[in-house]
């Protein structure tokens, strides 16, 4: 399986904090999967004008089509004005309304207080939802105070994001298992 670790902000530290450890759980977990990390500070990303994904260039390009190779995707996101970056809607944006069929999502959030813990339930799982990704139920929702120095200090977070791997790659797993035994009902 393919997985992609996609840092969905061009600013801070906390949600790339959080994603790179969560790379690092899953790469111990399951070494034989092909993984790769986007972070989006990395990358000069066009902004959506309606084209289909394949006709961008560049890191554009790369970043779609990457996405859209993949089997398995952890997103992690910050809050920003009680929603998800511009940088992260973008990449929904460029991508079709189906891209994440057959896909499972596992989300990652990051923000200042426990007031935004909803955001990834009203924010982003609808988004998700929308472009038909199988999501992964819980989230991993993490505070500024879980993480210094860019290190998780909430052991309570680490024992989670363990969960969301496992989860994730179960739930990813049980999927890939019915769509196959659909096709062999079907004779495809």
């Amino acid at each position: 399986m393919k997985t992609i670790f996609l840092s969905g902000s061009k600013v801070g530290s906390k949600t790339l904090t959080s994603m790179k450890k969560i790379q690092a759980i899953y790469q111990q977990k399951y070494p034989e999967h092909e993984t790769l990390f986007l972070d989006l500070k990395e990358f000069n990303i066009e902004f959506s004008d309606g084209r289909n994904f394949l006709d961008y260039d560049g890191d554009t390009g790369f970043v779609t089509k990457e996405i859209m190779s993949a089997d398995i995707l952890f997103i992690g996101s910050p809050t920003f004005q009680a929603s998800i970056p511009a940088t992260l809607k973008n990449i929904f944006d460029l991508l079709p309304q189906k891209a994440f069929e057959d896909k499972t999502v596992g989300m990652v959030m990051t923000a200042g207080s426990d007031k935004h813990y909803l955001i990834g339930e009203t924010q982003l799982k609808p988004i998700l939802g929308y472009m038909k990704a199988n999501i992964v139920p819980r989230y991993v929702f993490i505070k500024d105070t879980d993480i210094i120095n860019k290190e998780i200090v909430n052991d309570d977070v680490l024992f989670r994001m363990e969960q969301l791997v496992e989860n994730t790659v179960v739930l990813a797993e049980s999927y890939q298992l019915i769509r196959e035994k659909t096709e062999e009902d079907y004779g495809f």
